[in-house]
C-alpha cells in the first residue's frame, strides 16, 4: 500500500510539476525541465549540468534549466510526447529518440560504417548542418551532439558469429519498427521493451543480448547479467540535447545564441572524456567479471556490408546513406 501511495503521488507531483505552465516562471524568466535516460552523475549527466550552470550565469538566472535524468520521465520515446505536448522543453536522447523525430541522423548509424571516432568526427561535421536543417524543420532545435560510445553485444553466453548472435533474444527500444525490420533482415530476434525494462529482461531470460555502449553497461550493470562482450564495434551510439523550438523562442532573442554557444562547448569539451570513459568501463569491467570474446572483425564487416543495399533507403534517406558512405570514404582517401 506504501508503495502505490508513493507511486500516485510522484506521478502527481511530476504531473503538476511539468505542466505546460512550468515553461514560464515569474518576473519574466524561463524555466526549461529537459528530460534524460542518462544516469544521474555519469559523464554525460556532467554535460547537462555543465549547461545548466552556464545558462544561468549567462542570463543572470533568467533560464532556469532543470535536468530529469535516469529514464524518471520514461524512455526516449515517452519523453519526447511529452515535449510535444508541453509537458517537457527539451530532451537529451540517443540516436533511436532523434530518428523518432527525423531519420536522417540514422546515416551515421550504419552498423559497422565507420571503423575509428576520426572517420565518425569528419562524417558528422561534414553532414550536421543537414541533419540539424531536418530536426528544425520538425520543430527543434540542436542544441549539442554527444556520444554514447560504440555499440557492442553483451550477451548471457559467449557469441563469436553473427549466427551466435542470430540464436539470441535480442533487445531493442520499443516504438522503433525500422530497427526491428533491420534486424529482422539480418535474421536477428529483435524484442522490443522500453528501456527501463531491460535489466529486468535480461535476468528472467526475456531477452539474451543487448547492444549498448561498454560505459552504459557498466554503469546500469547490465553487464552483469550479460557478463560476455563481444570485441565488435557494432555501430557508433549518438545522441543530442534538442530544445523545441517554441520554447527556445520564448527564450530572449538577445540571450539565444550565447546559450547555443555554451550549450555546444559543453558538449565538445566532455566528448574527448567519454570517450576516454568508455575505454576504461571495458577494463573495471573485465576486474568484475566480464569476458571479451574475440571475433573475426573482417567476416563480420563483410556480411554486414553485404546488406548495405538493403538498408539504403530503409534505415536512413538513400541519398544520406551514400553521402555517410562517400564522406567515410573521402576521410579514408586522405590519410
Amino acid at each position: 500500500m506504501f508503495t502505490i501511495c508513493r507511486n500516485v503521488l510522484t506521478a502527481a507531483l511530476l504531473a503538476g510539476l511539468l505542466s505546460p505552465l512550468a515553461a514560464q516562471r515569474g518576473g519574466g524568466g524561463v524555466r526549461v525541465n529537459l528530460g534524460t535516460v542518462v544516469p544521474k552523475d555519469s559523464a554525460w549527466y556532467e554535460v547537462l549540468v555543465r549547461m545548466k550552470q552556464d545558462w544561468a550565469t549567462i542570463s543572470s538566472g533568467r533560464v532556469d534549466l532543470r535536468i530529469y535524468p535516469g529514464g524518471s520521465l520514461g524512455d526516449d520515446v515517452e519523453m519526447l510526447r511529452k515535449v510535444r505536448i508541453g509537458q517537457l522543453q527539451a530532451v537529451a536522447v540517443t540516436s533511436v529518440g532523434l530518428s523518432r523525430i527525423d531519420d536522417s541522423i540514422e546515416a551515421l548509424h550504419t552498423p559497422m560504417l565507420f571503423g575509428s571516432y576520426e572517420e565518425l568526427d569528419y562524417v558528422r561535421e561534414k553532414m550536421a548542418p543537414k541533419l540539424e536543417a531536418a530536426l528544425n524543420q520538425k520543430g527543434f532545435v540542436v542544441l549539442n551532439w554527444s556520444d554514447g560510445g560504440w555499440a557492442q553485444f553483451f550477451t548471457k553466453k559467449p557469441a563469436k558469429t553473427l549466427d551466435d548472435i542470430r540464436g539470441m533474444k535480442l533487445w531493442i527500444g520499443t516504438g522503433d519498427p525500422k530497427a526491428e525490420q533491420l534486424y529482422r533482415d539480418f535474421d536477428m530476434r529483435p524484442t522490443p521493451l522500453p528501456m527501463t525494462e531491460m535489466l529486468t529482461a535480461l535476468q528472467t531470460g526475456l531477452i539474451e543480448a543487448i547492444d549498448v555502449p561498454p560505459l552504459f553497461a557498466m554503469l546500469d550493470g547490465s553487464f552483469q547479467r550479460a557478463p560476455f562482450m563481444t570485441d565488435i564495434r557494432w555501430a557508433p551510439v549518438m545522441g543530442g540535447t534538442v530544445i523545441s523550438k517554441e520554447a527556445w523562442e520564448r527564450i530572449p532573442a538577445d540571450l539565444r545564441p550565447k546559450l547555443l554557444a555554451s550549450a555546444k562547448k559543453a558538449g565538445e569539451e566532455m566528448r574527448g572524456r567519454i570517450r576516454q570513459l568508455g575505454e576504461d568501463s571495458i577494463a573495471q569491467m573485465k576486474q568484475r567479471g566480464l569476458t571479451v570474446v574475440s571475433a573475426d572483425r573482417e567476416a563480420w564487416q563483410r556480411e554486414v556490408e553485404a546488406a548495405y543495399p538493403k538498408m539504403r533507403g530503409k534505415l536512413a534517406p538513400a541519398a544520406l546513406f551514400d553521402e555517410a558512405i562517400r564522406l567515410r570514404d573521402e576521410y579514408r582517401a586522405k590519410r
